[in-house]
């Protein structure tokens, strides 16, 4: 089993349009009977999108034919079927539930990444090489960050500032390598994966200044890193999204320039845990009622944060944003404040294009190699920033 620090294998890195397996809701590895035996292992400071990374890529074909096996369960009538056959193998691993962990237990258990892993091989999905090459920086102290560039360029390319999920608990940047490498093959840009420093050996508001540090040092550092400071936008997903979102209010209110485009996937923007969505997902996988509050009672350090407006977006100050790209999932707790964010932040006079996945779960927009509504929703978010970066 890797360590929850240790790098990923290499060809997880290889998303592209196929590709971008990554996850949140646990930030597991794999064991060692699920890992890729001859994954090459990146090292820090160093360029990890190398050809070696590209053969293991390709060590595996198939028709990528994927199929659950068994019977939709209770939660999910609807779920799509590729989506079903991933949840079939986060099953399998027979993870305990987050409430009935530490944080450094959970840190350890298998995720939705592994799952998806699982199952690209058991229909011989083969990741495509690599198009951007990564090197890992420290940015300040506590702070690192994976930076994915676009392979061969030497243009001034557009940057997203991407922030990971994980309920500012668990999961790192390793974890969403593929969801970053995708973004910055398919809009073409230079990403800058933050690595913000975790709870609960590290409270709230840790995680979110540690993002704004980060956004602060890519607008003052960008053409280092041969990206445009001009044309900088911000993503994120799950605790990211929260995250992302609160770097343009930051920046907004500390007269700093703003992100042009931000892209929230199920964002985190409420703290009411009574909501349709939470009432309607109790059982859900890989994300569910019980895994939010558990995420909540880690990283808040009373229950007054929770009425924080950087954790209840919904009640935040909204006007004067970035327009703003919105993805839910069917079966997800957080779908009916991600709904409510969209409807008050064009409320705000804010551009919102919003789009809920029916038949998936929190997690599948990196799993893009087996289901087929994490490859659209990837496009949508491609093509909005790619037209607001020019």
């Amino acid at each position: 089993m890797f360590s929850p620090s240790s790098p990923r294998p290499a060809w997880l890195l290889a998303p592209a349009l196929a590709g971008g397996l990554l996850l949140s809701s646990c930030d597991s590895k794999p064991k060692a009977t699920e890992t890729d035996q001859t994954a090459t292992v990146i090292s820090e400071e160093t360029n990890a999108a190398s050809d070696s990374a590209a053969t293991t890529a390709t060590a595996s074909s198939g028709n990528g034919n994927v199929q659950p096996t068994g019977a939709k369960p209770g939660w999910g009538p609807n779920l799509k079927p590729e989506m079903q056959a991933v949840i079939e193998q986060l099953m399998s691993f027979k993870n305990k539930p987050l409430p009935e962990l530490t944080a450094v237990q959970a840190r350890k258990q298998p995720s939705p990444a592994d799952a998806a892993m699982k199952q690209m091989r058991a229909s011989g999905i083969t990741p495509p090489p690599m198009a951007c090459d990564t090197v890992t920086k420290t940015l300040m102290p506590g702070v690192r960050a994976r930076i994915y560039t676009p392979k061969g360029g030497a243009a001034s390319y557009p940057v997203i500032v991407y922030y990971h999920g994980g309920g500012w608990v668990i999961a790192t940047n390793d974890t969403y390598a593929a969801s970053a490498q995708a973004l910055c093959e398919q809009v073409g840009a230079v990403v800058v994966s933050v690595e913000y420093r975790k709870a609960p050996e590290r409270k709230f508001p840790t995680a979110h200044d540690d993002s704004f540090a980060a956004y602060q040092y890519v607008l003052k550092n960008a053409a280092t890193m041969k990206g445009d400071p001009n044309r900088v936008a911000v993503v994120g997903e799950s605790a990211g999204g929260n995250l992302a979102l609160n770097m343009s209010i930051m920046a907004r209110d500390k007269k700093v320039a703003m992100p042009k485009y931000q892209v929230l996937v199920y964002p985190i923007a409420g703290s009411d845990t009574n909501t349709p969505s939470y009432q309607a997902n109790t059982e859900t996988a890989p994300l569910n009622k019980g895994g939010m509050e558990w995420f909540f009672k880690n990283y808040l350090r009373t229950p007054a944060d929770a009425k924080d407006p950087r954790i209840n977006l919904v009640a935040a100050n909204l006007k004067g944003l970035p327009p703003t790209t919105i993805i839910g999932a069917e079966y997800d707790p957080l779908t009916s404040e991600g709904k409510t964010l969209a409807d008050r932040l064009t409320a705000a006079g804010v551009k919102v294009n919003y789009k809920l996945y029916d038949g998936t779960t929190h997690e599948f927009f990196g799993m893009a190699a087996v289901v087929p509504e994490a490859k659209d929703a990837q496009g949508v978010a491609t093509g909005d920033l790619k037209g607001a970066l020019k």
